[in-house]
């Protein structure tokens, strides 16, 4: 596990994919990892070799196909998952649950036997699922911790961002909008009466940037037209989101993110705040904070939803060979 500051070993499974390869990429550019291993079912040891031409110090090992896995995992401090299908156009997140919930179920069954105390970033959707999957699998090991499973939901965090700094042409580095709930259409909800700077927007206007907040993936697969989702923008928040989990390991203090994770601000068992990160992962769920009237509506328009997808994964899980 970790020797020393600045030297975590971090695992990417499904790093050939459209958001593995970047997000690796990004990994491989920090001096916060010292050793990269990769796993993919086809193409690792390619990228692998790329990668490993670049002149920082993190070493970078490629792994290839299901035996493999467990190699890939020893001594893993942070596991990062993107693996899995990406959206087509007309497609939900939820459409991806079939195969992606095999996909993560085994990902995490090998987690649970070669690093079960890793930190694990799940990226994969349907998040609102994947992460009570990946907590039920831990629990059969009798492995899990909750402080150590997160959702990455940083790209709805990354994009609310953007978009209030493109209104109000603010710079985007200096705008935080907390983003609480799931991380799926009207469960994703932005808190833009929480947002730093202070922000004001007209009913009208506010509602159209929710909803833009909301259907921002929608708008990248619409736009790839068939070619895929979000990877850039994904690979970007999921490097941000395990650059933070890494500076808190290493002891930095006050990192916060907002996170998918097991929880108890809500009725939901799961559900996204904002956490203060340390050594050992989930320090202190900060939660909902203040609401305003609209931003307590969309939570109460969440919830159903959101419970649904967390018991369809958790049903998958127990029904499970």
């Amino acid at each position: 596990m970790i020797i020393g500051l600045n030297n975590a070993k971090v695992a990417v499974l499904g790093a050939s994919g459209g958001i593995g390869q970047p997000l690796s990429l990004l990994l491989k550019n920090s001096p916060l990892v010292g050793e990269l291993s990769l796993f993919d079912i086809a193409h690792t040891p390619g990228v692998a070799a790329d990668l490993s031409h670049i002149e920082t110090r993190a070493h970078v090992t490629g792994y290839m196909g299901p035996d493999q896995l467990n190699a890939a995992l020893k001594g893993c401090d942070v596991v990062v998952i993107p693996a899995g299908v990406p959206r087509k156009p007309g497609m939900t997140r939820d459409d991806l649950f079939n195969t992606n919930a095999t996909i993560v179920a085994t990902l995490a069954d090998a987690v649970a036997r070669n690093c079960p105390e890793a930190m694990i970033c799940i990226i994969a959707n349907p998040v609102n699922s994947t992460i009570p999957i990946t907590s039920e699998v831990m629990k059969k090991y009798g492995v899990y911790n909750p402080n150590r499973v997160f959702g990455v939901t940083t790209l709805d965090i990354v994009r609310a961002n953007a978009f209030v700094a493109e209104l109000k042409g603010l710079d985007p580095a200096r705008v935080n909008v907390p983003v609480i709930g799931g991380h799926a259409g009207k469960t994703i909800i932005p808190l833009i009466s929480q947002a730093t700077p202070k922000v004001e927007f007209p009913a009208d206007q506010l509602s159209a940037l929710t909803a833009r907040i909301q259907d921002a993936g929608t708008e990248v697969v619409k736009a790839k037209a068939g070619a895929g989702s979000a990877t850039l923008s994904m690979a970007y928040a999921g490097a941000r989101f395990t650059f933070s989990v890494l500076d808190a390991m290493n002891g930095k203090e006050g990192v916060v993110e907002c996170a998918y994770v097991r929880s108890e601000e809500t009725e939901c068992k799961y559900f996204s705040t904002p956490l203060l990160l340390g050594k050992h992962g989930i320090e202190k769920n900060l939660g909902l904070g203040k609401l305003s009237a609209f931003e307590e509506n969309l939570v109460a328009d969440a919830i159903g939803e959101l419970k649904g997808s967390i018991k369809k994964g958790e049903d998958f899980v127990a029904n499970m060979k």
